[in-house]
């Protein structure tokens, strides 16, 4: 049933994405008109603030986090803004949340970021306070387990009280605009898709790199690393972006069938087809940082790097590897997808002494939103001695190229499709499902294995086993 919602209700409402990310992004919808004039956002949280004291909270928040160019709209924002303070172990504060709510025979969006421990006693509350009804639906943010059983015993309490049309997994990567310009790119330009393939294309690089350490993540982070962290969420999806047949149609449905064929097609890593690391001290744009351990406070054997060579196994992909690392400490930030196009059959300038280099295209996510082809071309010249070439990047800056649109950062998208209804940016069970069978056997081979995290220094691209993990196959990581 798709409808827009003109009540919102921020579970997590004092907490740091609350403050980074929710408010600033909602304010942002205000002030370009984006969402109707009767919407209420209603935040809840432990913390025992009234409306006036969480309106001056998102106020702070606003004017630490939010630009000032577009903070024009922010004195009329926060009038839409109340609170409830809310203990999710409390039954009877959800009948309060209910009546602060009011009534949602217009439709309810619910936004829920919570401790996985408080997870069915939330959905539990929800149901028994009227809040989960035909025109109720939920966002859930990550973490949303930790393995298969926990994600499924995450969901089966989710669906007893919403329907899965209802129910909004997200995954801020997809709300990025480059990432869905995977999309167009693919399937709105002729000369890409016919290439697109195991004959054309040699191999694919996903990076997520990072500078920052734990960051106050120490609790979540220690229990999870990088692999659950990163992997099992973002890069499966930019993969299965990268990866998947062309739907018949640009709608949820469609597009979310194609992807999760991909994730289940992925085949099981070897044990030599993965690297593990956790970063020791070194230095970040030449400060020094400290070391995992010692930002932990403990001897760990959590990975906060990995390097995987994945495979397809379908016709489209069969023999072409995908390289997948991240990790924590590493050089720079940068988010990219490389696709690394195969050597021409025949070079006809080899007798003139030119070398060919392959095609290749970059696909930059962050910190910069660009894209950039790779082409052969000629070295002007008379040519006495030869014929020389040379690679000749043609570069897409996307907010050159796009002056006019405002730059709007991911959950902005994310936050008016959960308002509006539609599910197209968001993960559907059965994919998260597909994505935690494959990480579960990655980690249960590292464990019959005894693989164990590789020093690497911070400030380094990781463990030099990541660098061979490519290498042998001929390839050299994108830096």
């Amino acid at each position: 049933m798709s409808f827009t919602a003109n009540r919102l209700l921020l579970f997590g409402a004092t907490g740091d994405l609350a403050q980074r990310m929710l408010l600033p992004s909602l304010c942002a919808l205000h002030a370009d008109g984006l969402v109707a004039e009767d919407l209420e956002i209603i935040g809840t949280a432990r913390h025992p603030f009234d409306d006036a004291a969480y309106r001056n909270f998102a106020r702070e928040a606003l004017e630490k986090f939010m630009p000032a160019d577009r903070r024009g709209g922010m004195a009329t924002f926060l009038n839409r803004l109340h609170y409830q303070p809310l203990d999710a172990n409390d039954t009877d504060g959800f009948a309060r949340l209910a009546a602060k709510v009011g009534t949602v025979d217009q439709g309810l969006s619910i936004f829920l970021s919570t401790a996985p421990a408080l997870f069915e006693a939330t959905i539990a509350g929800l149901a028994a306070s009227g809040l989960a009804g035909e025109l109720s639906r939920i966002g859930l943010e990550k973490p949303l387990g930790t393995d298969l059983e926990t994600s499924r015993h995450i969901n089966d309490a989710v669906s007893r009280a919403f329907p899965e049309e209802r129910i909004f997994r997200i995954d801020h990567y997809l709300g990025k605009e480059t990432v869905q310009n995977l999309l167009a790119l693919r399937f709105a330009n002729i000369m890409f898709e016919p290439l697109w393939n195991a004959a054309h294309i040699d191999h694919v690089q996903i990076t997520v790199a990072e500078t920052v350490g734990l960051e106050g993540r120490v609790g979540f982070y220690d229990g999870a690393g990088a692999l659950r962290d990163m992997v099992q969420n973002h890069m499966l999806q930019l993969l299965a972006l990268v990866a998947m047949e062309p739907p018949a149609n640009y709608n949820a449905t469609a597009i979310r069938d194609e992807k999760v064929k991909v994730l289940r097609a992925l085949r099981l890593i070897a044990p030599d087809e993965s690297v593990i690391g956790q970063y020791r001290a070194g230095a970040i744009a030449g400060k020094p940082v400290p070391g995992y351990d010692e930002e932990l406070g403990k001897v760990s054997d959590t990975e906060t790097f990995v390097a995987i060579k994945a495979h397809l196994d379908n016709w489209r992909w069969k023999g072409v590897p995908f390289y997948l690392r991240t990790g924590k400490r590493l050089p720079e930030r940068c988010t990219e997808i490389v696709v690394q196009f195969r050597h021409v059959p025949h070079s006809i300038f080899a007798g003139r002494g030119a070398r060919t280099v392959p095609n290749r295209l970059v696909i930059g996510i962050q910190p910069e939103e660009n894209i950039s082809l790779s082409l052969m071309a000629k070295v002007p010249g008379l040519d006495r001695e030869g014929i020389r070439l040379r690679s000749v990047p043609l570069d897409i800056t996307m907010p050159d190229a796009f002056a006019g649109p405002t730059r709007r950062i991911a959950y902005e998208r994310l936050l008016l499709d959960l308002i509006e209804g539609d599910q197209t940016l968001f993960v559907r069970r059965d994919e998260v499902e597909a994505q935690w069978d494959w990480i579960d056997a990655i980690r249960a081979s590292w464990k019959e294995h005894g693989l164990l995290p590789r020093s690497y220094t911070a400030g380094s691209w990781g463990p030099s086993a990541a660098i061979a993990l490519a290498e042998r196959d001929g390839v050299t990581w994108h830096e």
